[in-house]
Parts: structure tokens; sequence; C-alpha cells
């Protein structure tokens, strides 16, 4: 087995996965960095992990399909080990709850959280054989009613349990771990105005970055002693 560590990265080509991918190449990993519709993107964030002397695959793929989960772990595989898995890829879609569609609705959950539960049945023994460990990555809406996004805050609540249950199924080899960024990016859609009360909100003034995160991930992927846990990245918004 080599002695380089490696890390997974769904949705790793943009916004808070793009953050992470590249925190994780700083810290010497190399990276297989899965998207889904972001190939451009990809393959900016590829070129900019090899900038850092480190090595970085791209797979694509829907993480709802267990065919496309299986070619993810597979690429893994083929870089002779598996330290680390971060799964990121999600939709966010707001949308009223009596207007949310079936299709909608199972599309979400598909992606939030039973892609999340697929690859690490997938990554299992991978990440066993190097005692490394997954990081989930929720949200706030985990722990409050939003109602404009019920389906995506169902998704992240499941996500935030699977979390605890994934650490006591599969420990003591593997570690499982999630993280829950607050304002740390705005959507593109917010206006100035949302942007700033959001802001506002938090105890600390001010808006965090993805990076923020990244740190955050990489604090938990090397943290040999905490499991089944979350960490709350938002300035303080949940407690006010």
């Amino acid at each position: 087995m080599s002695d380089v560590k490696v890390a997974i990265v769904t949705g790793g080509a943009v916004r808070v996965g793009r953050a992470i991918t590249l925190a994780l190449a700083r810290a010497g990993y190399d990276l297989v960095i899965h998207y889904n519709r972001s190939q451009k993107e990809a393959e900016e964030a590829q070129r900019e992990v090899q900038a850092l002397g480190r090595m970085a695959v791209l797979v694509q793929g829907d993480v709802a399909l267990k065919r496309n989960v299986e070619q993810v772990v597979a690429r893994a595989n083929e870089l002779g080990r598996l330290d680390l898995l971060v799964n990121n890829a999600s939709i966010f879609q707001s949308k009223p709850v009596l207007e949310i569609t079936e299709e909608e609705w199972d599309r979400v959950l598909a992606v939030n959280l039973k892609g999340p539960f697929l690859l690490a049945q997938a990554a299992a023994p991978l990440l066993a054989a190097a005692g490394g460990s997954i990081v989930n990555v929720v949200d706030l809406s985990a722990f409050q009613a939003w109602p404009s996004f019920a389906h995506h805050a169902v998704s992240k609540a499941g996500l935030l349990h699977l979390t605890r249950v994934l650490a006591r199924a599969l420990g003591p080899e593997i570690r499982v771990n999630a993280v829950a960024p607050g304002p740390v990016l705005p959507p593109g859609h917010y206006t100035a105005d949302q942007i700033e009360r959001s802001r506002k909100r938090t105890v600390l003034g001010r808006w965090g970055s993805p990076d923020d995160v990244a740190r955050t991930v990489l604090f938990l992927a090397e943290s040999p002693y905490i499991t089944g846990d979350v960490v709350v990245v938002d300035g303080g918004r949940l407690v006010t």
C-alpha cells in the first residue's frame, strides 16, 4: 500500500467541494474528484491539484446510481488505497412544500441521502484497510425546519442520523463524522439584502468561507478519537 493518502470528494469541483479538494491536496492527499455536470470546473480543479504536486483523477456520474458509485470507488482503488471519503455532492432546491413533486422529492433524497449511503457501502473495504474515515457534509437544515426546502432539509437530517448509524456500524475500523456549514458561501440567487441579513444573524457578525469548512473536514479526517459527531461551522448562526 502506498504511503500517500487518498481521498474521494463527491461534488469536488465547485463551491465548498472545490475548497475541500484543494485543502486536502495542500495537506498531501491524492484526490479522486467526482462531478456530475461540472466537467469544465472539474478539469480546472484537477489542474490546481496537480499544480500543488498531488495526483488527481476525475470521475463523472450520478451518485444516486450504484453503478456510478462503484466507478467512483474503483478510481480510488486504482490509486492503491482510500483514507477519506467526503460525501459533499448535493442538490439544493427551494420550493414550497405543497408544490414539491414526487419526482423532485425522490431526486433530492436519492442524491443527498441514498448516494452517501451507497458510497459508504462501496468504500468501506478500502477505508477499513487504511483505517480511514468518512465525512458527510450536511448543513443547518439538519437541525432547523426550513419550510421552503423541505426535501433538502429532510435529506440532510437523514444524513446526519446516517452519520451516527454508520459510526456505530463501521467502527472501530472506520470513523464517520459530519460537518454542518452555515453562511459560508451565498447561493447564486441571493440578493445583497439577503446576504446582509444572513451576516447579521451570526454571532461573529460576518460570513465565513468555504475554506472554513475545508479546514474542519481536514480536522475530522486527522482526529483519531472523534467519531459519530458533527461540527457546526456557522459563525454562531445556530445559537441565535
